[in-house]
C-alpha cells in the first residue's frame, strides 16, 4: 500500500555507510527528514542526484532537515561511493533483508531488485507531508522538495 501525505512514516532501522545504526524515529521531535530512495550507487542519474544534494546541503541544514538516502547496496559499496563523491550525509543500506524498507514505502521494483526514485518529506512529528515517486530513469527536481520543506 502506497504511503500517502498525512500518513505516519513507517519507522525503520538501517546501517549507514559507516556501519552506524540510523533509526527514522531518532529524528522525531528534532528534525524534519527528506527520505530519498534511489536504485544504485555509481549509476549516472543516482550520482547526479546525490551530488546535487551534496552541493545544496546548506539548503536542508538551514531548514532543520536531515537527508537520508536509501539504496539496496551494501554498506561497503555505500562507503566507497560516499568517499568517492564527497557525500557528507548518511547513505543507508537496505541490503538485507533485501529491500525491506523500500517495500514498506512501496518503492521497491521487484522485477529490478532495487528501489525506484521515491522521495518523502517527513515532518518533525513523523508524518509524511509530501511525496513523489519517479521511474528509474527519471531524475527528481530538488527544488520541489525544498518547496515542500518551506511549507512545514
Amino acid at each position: 500500500m502506497a504511503i500517502q501525505v498525512g500518513d505516519k512514516a513507517p519507522d525503520f532501522e538501517l546501517k549507514d555507510n559507516h556501519g552506524r545504526t540510523v533509526k527514522l524515529s531518532d529524528f522525531r521531535g528534532s528534525k524534519n527528514v527528506v527520505l530519498l530512495f534511489y536504485p544504485f550507487a555509481f549509476t549516472g542519474v543516482c550520482t547526479g542526484e546525490l551530488c546535487e544534494l551534496r552541493d545544496n546541503l546548506p539548503t536542508f541544514v538551514d531548514r532543520d532537515t536531515q537527508l537520508l538516502a536509501v539504496s539496496n547496496d551494501s554498506i561497503h559499496t555505500l562507503r566507497v561511493f560516499a568517499e568517492q563523491e564527497g557525500l557528507e550525509y548518511p547513505l543507508l543500506s537496505d541490503f538485507w533483508p533485501h529491500g525491506e524498507v523500500s517495500r514498506a514505502y512501496d518503492v521497491f521494483a521487484e522485477d529490478k531488485g532495487c528501489a525506484v526514485r521515491g522521495t518523502f518529506v517527513i515532518d518533525k512529528e513523523g508524518v509524511v507531508r509530501w511525496t513523489v515517486v519517479n521511474a528509474l530513469p527519471d531524475a527528481r527536481d530538488l527544488n520541489e522538495y525544498v518547496k515542500a520543506l518551506d511549507t512545514l
